[in-house]
């Protein structure tokens, strides 16, 4: 039985500290709505860890069209991806929370046309995502989240 362990449901928390608080509150109040960053709406998005398998946690910004979800790993425009970007990359499989309903989604790296579109939509959702981008020479990197039916 020893790999199973591995592949745990076990949840591991951020080791950020305003990560795990958002996380703790919306788990408490059982909606994202009890969280907010500079008065603007996140959701929670719950993937397994490329490198642990556990379960990790995080709030994302609320951008949404037509119930596609973007999430965007800015990581503040630090000049790295966010530990989250790997996660996706290694098990695309997602459940996300918004408001006090969660789904499940298939989170894919978008290019193109289709990034310049959900880049401004997201922008628009969350100003601060335009400064971020002139802090770092990476191009922040935009994933869609397509709802599983």
């Amino acid at each position: 039985m020893g790999d199973m362990t591995t592949n745990s449901d076990e949840y591991a928390p951020s080791t950020s500290d305003w990560v795990r608080e958002q996380v703790e509150k919306v788990t408490e109040a059982g909606t994202t709505d009890a969280v907010d960053i500079i008065g603007l709406k996140v959701v929670l998005m719950t993937m397994r860890g490329a490198k642990s398998g556990k379960i990790r946690k995080v709030p994302v910004m609320r951008v949404e069209k037509d119930g596609v979800y973007a999430a965007v790993a800015s990581l503040g425009g630090a000049p790295k991806n966010p530990v989250w970007y790997y996660n996706l990359k290694a098990d695309p499989k997602v459940s996300l929370q918004d408001g006090d309903v969660t789904k499940e989604y298939v989170a894919r790296e978008i290019e193109g046309d289709e990034y310049d579109e959900w880049w401004q939509r997201s922008v628009a959702a969350y100003p601060p995502y335009a400064e971020y981008q002139t802090k770092t020479t990476r191009k922040i990197p935009l994933f869609l989240l397509d709802p599983v039916t």
